[in-house]
C-alpha cells in the first residue's frame, strides 16, 4: 500500500534558534491509519504537523521532502490540499471564521466552490452525524468550548478530507467533553476510513485505540510502534516519556506487574481483579492531613452574582469561597459553568452586581488604581498569547521589572532560561504557558489565579509546574487553580471545589472529592475502585497493590 504522507529527512529550524526544531524526521503515514504523536512540550510535534499543510508551514530554514499521495507537497495546489487534508487546531476560536453555526459548516464547501445542492446535503449530513442539529441556527459566540471544537471538526469533515490532522484538540475541553470529542474522532477513523494524525497530551482516551505511536524528543523520532509495545519499550529504557503513558500502563509497570500491560481502564480493572480474586486486605491508605488554614483568608468571595448584560441570565449565582495563604485550591466543573468568569470577578476584571470580594483583608473597591496588581493579585489567563507584545521573552520580562537578578531567578523558577532570546509566538503551547507564568510572577503577587495552566503541556512540565506551585505555597502565596485536568488536581491540590450552574457546590480534599465521584474522577480511581477505596492517583494504586502483595507473601 502506498503511503498517504511520506516525510523524508525533514529538518527545520526557527529563525535565530540554536538547534533545529525537527532533526532528520522520516515517517510514512498509511491510508486509514490512526497515528498519535507523543512527546514533551517543545519536542516538535506541532511544528511537524504544521509542515503537512503549506498554508500553515512556519517560517524558517528547512530541508528534506514531504510527499502527499506521491507528489511533493509544494506542488499540490492549495485547493487540493484543502480538500484532502483537514486540520483541527488547539484553540477552536483560532479557526472559526463566521458568526452562525450553519454558515461555519458551509464555509469550507463554499471556499471549494461546491455546488449548492451538494453543499446543503453535506451540511445536513454533518449536522446529523455530529449531533449539531439542536444548535444549528445558533450564534457561534454563545457556544461552549466543546461545541466550538465539534463544530470545527464537522466543518472540516463536510469537505470529506482523506486525512484529518488534530493538534491538541481537547486542550480547551473538560474531561467529559474531551472524551466525547476523541470518541468521535475514533468513530471517523473506524467508520469513514479517514486517516488520523493526532498530537494529544491526554493519552488515556486515544493511546489504546491508535494503530501506532510515534515518540518525538528534541525534534527526533526516538520510538515508533504499536502503543502497547511503546509502553514497554519506554519502561525498559527508563525513558522520561514513560511518565506520559496512560495510567493503566504506569500503574502496571510501577507496581511490578507481570505479563502484558493493560492499556485501558477496563483492562486495568481485569488485571487488578486477577491479582486480588478475593479482594484486597488493605483497601484504603490513610489520608494525609489537610493543611490547616492559619489567620485570615488571602482571598474571600461572598455571594457573588454576575451577568454580562442586564437582560441576560446570571453567570455567577451566589459564588462563595475562602482561599488561605500557602494553599492550592482547585476549582473543577464543565465548560460554560462560570469558572473563568469567577476568576475574573476575584481579580477585579468583572464586577458583580451583588456580593463582595476581599483580597488580603481589603475589599476590591478600596484598592487604588493599579495597587491591586502589584504585590496583591495576579491572573494567568487561559490563552497566554494575549500577554505577549515584544519580539523576545527577555523583553517581555523586562517590561515587568528592570531587576535582572529577579528576572533570572523567576526565569529559572519557571524553566525558561534557555528561551529568553526566543520570540514568544514561536514557542510551543507549553513553553508559552511557562513564559507567561514567569511574567505574571514578576508582579510578586500574594494571590495567584491560574486559568487552565496545564492545558497543552506535557506530564514533565506538569511536575515542574507542581514544583513551582509548591515553592510559591511555601512563600505563603494563595493559589486558585481552575482546571479540567482532574489528574493534576487529584495529585497536587490541597482543596477541590465543584463548580456547577454558576456556583460552588462542594469543597473537599482531593481524595474525598475524586474518590466519591463516578464520572468526574481520575483514571486510577475508575480502574481500582472495585478493589481499593479512595485511590485517586496512580501512586495510590501502586502503593496499595504493593502493600497487599507484601502481606500476601508474608502470610
Amino acid at each position: 500500500m502506498s503511503s498517504q504522507f511520506e516525510i523524508r529527512e525533514l529538518t527545520f529550524a526557527y529563525p535565530g534558534a540554536e538547534r533545529p526544531q525537527l532533526d532528520r524526521v522520516s515517517l510514512s503515514i498509511e491510508p486509514g491509519s490512526y497515528t498519535v504523536l507523543c512527546g514533551r512540550s517543545g519536542s516538535g510535534k506541532t511544528t511537524l504537523l504544521r509542515h503537512l499543510k503549506t498554508v500553515l508551514t512556519p517560517y524558517g530554514k528547512r530541508s528534506g521532502e514531504i510527499l502527499l499521495d506521491g507528489v511533493p507537497l509544494g506542488e499540490v495546489s492549495q485547493w487540493e490540499q484543502a480538500e484532502k487534508v483537514g486540520y483541527v487546531m488547539q484553540n477552536p476560536d483560532d479557526q472559526i471564521v463566521t458568526d452562525k453555526v450553519w454558515h461555519e459548516l458551509a464555509f469550507g464547501l463554499e471556499s471549494l466552490g461546491c455546488d449548492q445542492t451538494v453543499m446543503r446535503s453535506r451540511v445536513a449530513e454533518m449536522a446529523c452525524y455530529f449531533g449539531i442539529q439542536d444548535w444549528f441556527h445558533r450564534e457561534v459566540a454563545i457556544l461552549s468550548g466543546g461545541q466550538k471544537q465539534l463544530l470545527n471538526l464537522a466543518s472540516i469533515m463536510a469537505m470529506h478530507p482523506k486525512v484529518l490532522i488534530l493538534d491538541e484538540p481537547t486542550s480547551q475541553l473538560d474531561p467529559i467533553a474531551a472524551s466525547d470529542f476523541l470518541n468521535t474522532v475514533r468513530k471517523i477513523n473506524l467508520e469513514l476510513g479517514t486517516t488520523v494524525i493526532i498530537t494529544e497530551h491526554r493519552l488515556e482516551d486515544i493511546f489504546p485505540y491508535a494503530d501506532r505511536a510515534v515518540v518525538l524528543e528534541q525534534g527526533r523520532i526516538v520510538a515508533d510502534g504499536a502503543p502497547r509495545a511503546i509502553g514497554q519499550q519506554l519502561w525498559n529504557q527508563r525513558s522520561e516519556m514513560f511518565a506520559a503513558m496512560p495510567t493503566p500502563v504506569r500503574v502496571f509497570y510501577g507496581a511490578g506487574g507481570e505479563g502484558e500491560s493493560p492499556l485501558t481502564v477496563r483492562e486495568g480493572r481485569k488485571w487488578l481483579s486477577r491479582a486480588f480474586p478475593r479482594g484486597a486486605a488493605l483497601r484504603e491508605l490513610p489520608e494525609a492531613p489537610r493543611p490547616r488554614p492559619e489567620g485570615k483568608p488571602a482571598l474571600e468571595a461572598r455571594e457573588l452574582w454576575l451577568r454580562y448584560e442586564r437582560e441576560s441570565p446570571d453567570v455567577l449565582r451566589g459564588v462563595s469561597i475562602q482561599v488561605f495563604p500557602g494553599t492550592l485550591h482547585a476549582i473543577v466543573g464543565g465548560n460554560g459553568a462560570g469558572k473563568s468568569t469567577a476568576l475574573k470577578a476575584f481579580a477585579g476584571l468583572r464586577k458583580p452586581y451583588r456580593g463582595k470580594v476581599t483580597v488580603l483583608g481589603k475589599p476590591l473597591d478600596k484598592y487604588k488604581p493599579g495597587e491591586l496588581y502589584h504585590g496583591g493579585i495576579a491572573m494567568l489567563p487561559q490563552d497566554p498569547r494575549g500577554l505577549f507584545s515584544y519580539t523576545t521573552l527577555a523583553q517581555e520580562l523586562e517590561e515587568m521589572t528592570r531587576d535582572q537578578d529577579q528576572i533570572r531567578e523567576t526565569a529559572k523558577l519557571c524553566h525558561v532560561e534557555e528561551l529568553l532570546g526566543s520570540h514568544p509566538q514561536d514557542l510551543s503551547g507549553g513553553e508559552q504557558q511557562r513564559a507567561a507564568l514567569a511574567k505574571v510572577l514578576l508582579t510578586e503577587p500574594k494571590v495567584l489565579l491560574l486559568d487552565e495552566p496545564t492545558k497543552g503541556i506535557d506530564s514533565f512540565f506538569k511536575e515542574r509546574l507542581a514544583g513551582i506551585l509548591e515553592t510559591l505555597k511555601q512563600r505563603g502565596i494563595a493559589i486558585v487553580l481552575v482546571s479540567h485536568d482532574v489528574e493534576f488536581c487529584a495529585r497536587y491540590a490541597d482543596f477541590v471545589s465543584m463548580f456547577f450552574d454558576g456556583q460552588i457546590l462542594t469543597t473537599e480534599s482531593p481524595r474525598r472529592f475524586f474518590g466519591g465521584n463516578s464520572f468526574y474522577t481520575t483514571a486510577a480511581n475508575r480502574m481500582s475502585r472495585h478493589v481499593f477505596s479512595m485511590a485517586v492517583t496512580g501512586e495510590d494504586v501502586i502503593e496499595l497493590y504493593q502493600r497487599n502483595q507484601e502481606e500476601t507473601h508474608e502470610a
